[in-house]
């Protein structure tokens, strides 16, 4: 029998293993599900919106879903519990949409995108917002790491190497959308107090 414990952490990481799951499951089943979930401009235009959100779930392939995955389990131990479930899945939902939709409005000559990544941008700008705001300090050399990493992105594009790790063309105006909506997002989110959490200061 679980602990309360446990249970209190199954519940906290439902988020994270819901994502890994229904990415993983979409990979097995590729090509087919790349083919109706994947953003995709015309599709999306002739009324097929589930793909604004959908396209995030699906990958290049395997390398491109476990690089992934690893950034989100990554995210979520850093910063996971300082969000409740429904900050979470508002930031998660919010982000993905910002990378479908700001692709749509800005991005006319790309054809279609797959990946988390921007999703993950999201998440990782909200999650270090709430820190600071509850006081810590640290987080401020992430935040200006992420935003340098943004700003090169957008000057110089995809860092070295990470054409290679994900398998195919990094399409980093998705990053930067996503960490638009995780900023813009985290506006709205009450953080927790330290003392939620069992933290000491």
């Amino acid at each position: 029998m679980l602990t309360e414990r446990h249970q209190q952490l199954l519940r906290q990481s439902a988020l994270p293993l819901t994502i890994c799951v229904i990415s993983l499951l979409l990979q097995l089943f590729e090509p087919d599900s790349i083919l109706w979930s994947r953003y995709e401009r015309a599709p999306i235009i002739n009324h097929e919106w589930w793909r604004l959100l959908s396209g995030n779930f699906v990958h290049l392939g395997w390398e491109h879903l476990l690089m992934n995955l690893a950034g989100l389990i990554l995210i979520w131990i850093l910063l996971g519990r300082l969000l409740s479930p429904t900050q979470w899945l508002a930031v998660i939902v919010s982000s993905s949409l910002a990378v479908g939709l700001g692709l749509l409005a800005f991005n006319p000559q790309l054809e279609w995108y797959v990946g988390l990544s921007g999703m993950l941008h999201g998440m990782f700008v909200a999650g270090l917002i709430n820190n600071i705001r509850r006081g810590y300090r640290l987080e401020w050399l992430l935040l200006i790491a992420l935003t340098a990493k943004l700003i090169w992105e957008q000057v110089s594009g995809a860092l070295p190497g990470s054409t290679e790790l994900a398998g195919g063309t990094v399409i980093v105006d998705a990053h930067l959308y996503g960490a638009i909506a995780g900023l813009l997002v985290s506006v709205f989110i009450r953080p927790k107090i330290k003392q939620d959490l069992g933290l000491r200061t």
